[in-house]
């Protein structure tokens, strides 16, 4: 096992294409990081140059006490999990969970021994005579890991690792990643665009934007804390609701709705200005059936109800613009992008909010419904800059 060290790292491609910006990272010995953001925001770039298959432009990098920005993949001490198995159709499982020490000479009966034991820990002993066209999508990806694993290696570094399983084999799969990170205890990077993947897997997270790293923190600091707009919108799903609001003598206002800031917002240079007010679907509940008299209650109609079982989303139109900022749109994605002709052509511009409720409400698609709101949970962000109202500054770098 071994710390990893991104020290001021970036990457261009051609003359102008800037893949990764000055990106400063430490990895703690034995952690596992998840590196997320959608398409394009250098992750995978920065797996890479990890793991020796691109270079630098400018920076330094660190694994263990060793510098190795200039060194051969094969001289890093790293294993690499791909999306894709890679694994040889010709070979079982056995050979190929011993390929990589065959090349590198590892005497035989340790070579034996080795494969054994990792195939004990990830269940694939009665697989190992067969071949990958004879196993599931599941049984392809721990045959990746365990090649990975019989290296012994300084660090792992998986790329998307779990894109190409179904649903419910991803839940499943995130499940025994822990559970073997845990017993392992090796130092993991792990890359994703989905950010349930992200939250569930990492004992902290790198959010990036265009290959600048945006904010590294644990899951629920992210969820709970985000340092700016990006990361509001990005992190949570569903994701928060953002209005334009205006602060006017404790209490902010969008369309004909007024709802007190809570207490110790520090909002006292924004009075009489406009702020963007952020609010979780989870923040909240139908008065109705969570009844809290000290809470504030806003007075809907739903216009959607998804019931999911344990919950159900509600959502709602709001009298007001949708917050479209170069923030916000970077965090939706290009699975937001289409070819700007809404299905219902007068909707194009209605905010709509999500409330995700207690699965006893009665609420249906037309029904009013009163929600409570805890003002204390509300987010701010400066409209010009971004950045979380009252958030602390980003850590220097490296």
């Amino acid at each position: 096992m071994a710390k990893i060290v991104l020290q001021n790292v970036s990457k261009i491609f051609g003359n102008d294409v800037v893949a990764v910006n000055d990106v400063s990272l430490e990895i703690g010995d034995g952690e596992f990081m998840v590196l997320v953001g959608p398409s394009g925001c250098g992750k995978s770039t920065i797996l890479r140059m990890l793991a020796g298959l691109e270079e630098l432009t400018s920076g330094e990098l660190y694994i263990g006490d060793t510098q190795v920005t200039d060194l051969p993949p094969k001289d890093r001490d790293i294993a690499m999990v791909f999306q894709n198995y890679a694994l040889y159709p010709h070979m079982t499982v056995e050979q190929n969970m011993g390929f990589g020490l065959k090349l590198h000479k590892t005497p035989k009966p340790e070579l034996r021994k080795r494969v054994a034991d990792v195939s004990k820990i990830l269940g694939l002993e009665p697989l190992m005579a067969r071949r990958p066209a004879e196993l599931s999508g599941g049984q392809r990806q721990r045959v990746a890991m365990g090649r990975a694993m019989v290296r012994e290696p300084q660090a792992f570094l998986m790329d998307e690792p779990l894109s190409n399983l179904d649903a419910k084999l991803r839940v499943q799969m995130r499940s025994e990643l822990s559970r073997l990170h845990e017993r392992l205890r090796t130092t993991t990077v792990f890359v994703t665009h989905d950010q349930v993947e992200a939250m569930t897997l990492g004992y902290r997270v790198a959010v990036l934007r265009d290959g600048v790293l945006q904010q590294v923190d644990t899951p629920q600091k992210l969820y709970n804390h985000p340092e700016n707009l990006f990361v509001a919108a990005f992190i949570g799903s569903p994701p928060m609701n953002l209005v334009e609001a205006k602060v006017s003598g404790g209490s902010v206002s969008f369309g004909n709705i007024t709802l007190p800031t809570g207490t110790g917002t520090p909002l006292g240079d924004y009075e009489g200005r406009t702020v963007i007010l952020g609010i979780r679907p989870s923040d909240m509940e139908d008065h109705a059936v969570w009844r809290r008299e000290n809470l504030p209650t806003l007075g809907v109609v739903a216009e959607v109800t998804e019931e999911l079982g344990s919950e159900v989303n509600i959502i709602f139109p709001i009298d007001a613009p949708p917050v479209q900022t170069e923030d916000t749109l970077a965090a939706a994605g290009e699975e937001a992008e289409h070819d700007g002709i809404p299905l219902i052509a007068d909707e194009a511009d209605r905010l709509r909010f999500c409330a995700r409720v207690d699965a006893r409400t009665s609420c249906r698609p037309g029904d009013p419904v009163t929600l409570s709101l805890d003002p204390d949970r509300f987010h701010y962000f400066d409209p010009g800059s971004g950045r979380a109202i009252g958030a602390r500054q980003p850590a220097a770098a490296l």
